[in-house]
């Protein structure tokens, strides 16, 4: 199996490209998801991962892993040179050529998925059926999210936070009102349109990642309580589940690479 082949698999499987391309033309949005590096050989292994790292690289070379299959693009805006030397924003992109490693990305799409990113970031915070979604897609799929959760405190919700997303660097901001509707946007997803969007279908708490003073202080204002994850620990928990589902039918050994001191 090539890099061809375990790209058209993963889509068939997890999520096509053409859901990240639909989430771009419909909404403004900018992407590169797909085949990033391709050696062209013979997949002996994959290696899942949220980054590409030099520290990733390291880790499928030990493994003899010749593919890694990353969630953030790696390589997202364009490059005018590429430079094997640490500390390099493409050092990580080289010494998978150097090494012969065929690089995969499912950004948008992975996130957008019916079963994607997004919904298992809702899924994790307890959902128990959806409200609305800001950015719909065809096939059920989409982005940002208002999902109804069993009745209870916001301290309830921030001890399921902590358990189940295993993350001690989350911020908390309480609402005294029984939480029933969480609003949630896996990665940098607080703008001023899911705040409108979280405040129209009466979100009781915004969960988001990487989130803006002003933004926060928003949210405050609406009487919402605010949950703000690390970015990685919004997205490992999604990413995990999909690997989960994938890994098995990959028909090559594969891991999946998870660096908790980001969580």
């Amino acid at each position: 199996m090539k890099p061809e082949d375990m790209l058209a698999l993963l889509e068939r499987e997890a999520a096509p490209v053409a859901l990240s391309d639909e989430l771009c033309a419909k909404y403004g949005a900018y992407d590169n998801s797909g085949l990033i590096l391709d050696c062209e050989e013979e997949v002996s292994g994959a290696l899942f991962a949220l980054d590409l790292t030099e520290s990733v690289v390291n880790e499928a070379r030990e493994r003899g892993f010749n593919l890694i299959v990353t969630h953030h693009p790696a390589i997202y805006a364009p490059v005018k040179s590429i430079s094997v030397g640490t500390g390099s924003p493409t050092a990580a992109v080289a010494k998978c050529m150097r090494a012969g490693i065929s690089v995969i990305s499912m950004h948008l799409n992975f996130d957008a998925a019916p079963r994607g990113i997004d919904g298992y970031l809702a899924e994790g915070l307890g959902a128990v059926a959806p409200v609305a979604l800001l950015e719909p897609l065809s096939g059920g799929g989409g982005y940002g999210r208002v999902s109804a959760v069993r009745e209870q405190s916001f301290g309830e919700l921030r001890a399921r936070v902590e358990s189940e997303f295993c993350s001690g660097r989350c911020r908390f901001y309480p609402v005294s009102r029984p939480v029933k509707r969480v609003a949630s946007f896996c990665g940098a997803g607080c703008d001023e349109a899911a705040i409108a969007f979280a405040a129209k279908h009466g979100a009781d708490v915004f969960v988001s990642a990487d989130m803006k003073h002003h933004h926060i202080a928003a949210l405050l204002s609406l009487g919402m309580g605010v949950i703000e994850m690390t970015h990685y620990a919004s997205e490992i928990y999604g990413f995990s589940r999909i690997y989960g589902e994938v890994g098995p039918k990959l028909g090559v050994p594969s891991e999946i690479s998870v660096r908790h001191e980001f969580i």
